[in-house]
């Protein structure tokens, strides 16, 4: 196995294949994009029923729970859902290895990961639970862990092999429907219903697993030969260090702020800024449509040294994630205080953190499309920045939260104080792991263009009308609809050429001489 170095490759290659990859990209952009929609779908009675039945500060103790359970199980995933890919594609060390001994080798390391984490939040259950339980149930939450950490996995096996349609199932079908549809039915169960939302979450998860496991043994089938190799799971812990640092920070940049909110401010604050960041979570979603897909096209791509292909496919990729980004955050920004009070009338106070955690998504497109890069051609250099980020945003959100608090302000404007720290944070690490990444790549990398203002200045005009003359029903039902459909009428015709079109065309080719342009010079496609 070959040895990750901090440089890239110093010989390109011819390119191969790119026309495949683009379509690839494509293709697997748009299956996920139809798991975002799912997801959506799936989510909000989550919250809604969630919230409304519930309660605030039981959705609030929830939330802080949450975030801690998937900080530990992303450690627990040990980096695979980006290094597996790259283990996958360079193969194993000795004979003994195969596909499937090579993702179970994942497995039973980051099981036994799993397992020490979970003995020390049962014996520390204060890290989980700053503001108490809400019922004898919620200790059962910590089980869902290993459960999470080996979904992570399993899916990543399965696009490798392209196969994100698995993702959709286990990750925008299975899981929020199962949670949406048992947090409503246990309140109606006397024996089981103070503990609702822990059971609603933790079978959600399982459930997940249940429907990765499924299709990864059709796919792979059952080991064979397979063996604990104690010294090489020990190298391969070794090496994914730098991944599980930056898949942690990186997920860690959207939850250090709930956990530092829920140290610091009551239970019910906790509650408000997580009902925002869970409508933020939608759009958020899009930036993981072509990460599975992503990277094993990228380590193909590095296999060869094929640098400008990768420039080529940051830049593109990164323009149809921010285009469908900012419209998406634009529908639900406008709109935010109707949005909010779907929660209920307690829930309103938090709009202005969701208008800044929809600006900070759209700022963090750049850094997560860079990372997905840099976790290969510049780990430890990656990972260094990441600590940076996260590092200013711990400083800034405990700065802001404390000055709310001295101010005598309430809690919406704690929870906006949290979200502005996070918009300063990722807007920096776009920046940095840009300008990092077109210095190693010699090649622009930037996703931004011009096209984005034209079409955000006419629905912004439609959402003001929406907002000032008619009521929030209208302004949800169709006032939304309609700002994302003028916003993306203008951006397809002021804003996408021909290449980007491909992203919306099931059997769209890329003309061969754009496709030409892009290997010889590096230019977008």
């Amino acid at each position: 196995m070959s040895t990750p170095t901090d440089k890239p490759a110093a010989q390109p290659q011819p390119a191969s294949g790119g026309n495949d990859d683009m379509e690839t990209l494509a293709k697997g952009g748009r299956t996920n994009t139809l798991g975002f929609v799912l997801r959506l779908l799936g989510g909000i009675p989550f919250l809604f029923v969630g919230f409304r039945l519930y309660g605030v500060d039981e959705m609030g103790r929830f939330a802080a729970a949450f975030v801690v359970i998937e900080i530990f199980a992303l450690i627990c995933a040990l980096g695979e859902k980006r290094g597996l890919a790259q283990r996958l594609t360079e193969g194993a060390e000795d004979h003994e290895g195969s596909p499937t001994n090579l993702v179970f080798d994942g497995m039973l390391t980051s099981l036994l990961f799993s397992l020490v984490a979970c003995a020390l939040l049962i014996t520390f259950p204060v890290i989980i639970f700053p503001s108490g339980t809400n019922s004898e149930f919620d200790m059962w939450m910590i089980a869902a862990i290993p459960a999470f950490a080996l979904t992570e996995i399993l899916l990543a096996a399965q696009a490798y092999r392209y196969d994100i349609a698995t993702t959709v199932r286990a990750r925008a079908v299975v899981e929020p429907w199962t949670k949406s549809i048992l947090v409503a039915g246990l309140f109606f169960v006397p024996a089981l219903a103070s503990g609702g939302i822990a059971l609603a979450f933790l079978a959600s998860i399982y459930a997940a697993l249940v429907t990765a496991a499924w299709s990864f043994f059709r796919t792979y089938g059952w080991p064979k030969g397979w063996r604990p190799r104690p010294r090489y799971l020990a190298k391969m812990t070794a090496r994914a260090l730098p991944l599980i640092g930056a898949d942690v920070i990186e997920r860690g940049t959207r939850l250090l702020d709930v956990f530092l909110l829920g140290q610091a401010t009551s239970a019910a604050t906790v509650g408000i800024y997580w009902f925002a960041k869970e409508v933020v979570s939608l759009p958020q979603k899009l930036k993981s449509s072509f990460e599975p897909i992503l990277s094993p096209v990228i380590t193909k791509n590095l296999k060869i040294g094929n640098m400008d292909a990768i420039a080529a496919q940051v830049r593109q990729v990164g323009f149809w994630i921010i285009a469908l980004q900012f419209g998406i955050a634009l529908m639900l920004a406008i709109p935010g205080e109707a949005v909010m009070g779907l929660g209920g009338p307690a829930i309103v106070g938090g709009t202005g953190a969701l208008a800044i955690l929809l600006a900070a998504e759209v700022v963090a497109s750049m850094a997560v499309v860079s990372e997905s890069v840099l976790v290969y051609i510049a780990r430890k250099r990656n990972l260094l920045i990441s600590v940076g980020v996260i590092t200013l945003q711990a400083a800034l959100t405990i700065g802001f939260i404390w000055l709310a608090q001295e101010m005598g302000w309430g809690e919406g404007f704690q929870a906006a104080g949290a979200a502005l720290a996070l918009f300063f944070a990722l807007g920096t690490s776009s920046l940095v792991k840009a300008l990092v990444l077109k210095t190693l790549l010699k090649a622009p990398v930037s996703n931004y263009r011009a096209a984005l203002v034209y079409a955000a200045a006419p629905a912004v005009l439609v959402g003001f009308l929406f907002t000032e003359f008619t009521p929030e029903w209208v302004e949800l039902a169709i006032g939304g609809p309609l700002i994302l459909v003028v916003y993306m009428w203008v951006i397809w015709k002021r804003g996408f050429e021909e290449s980007d079109k491909v992203l919306f065309r099931k059997n769209a080719k890329l003309p061969e001489e754009i496709l030409e342009a892009a290997e010889s010079t590096g230019k977008p496609l």
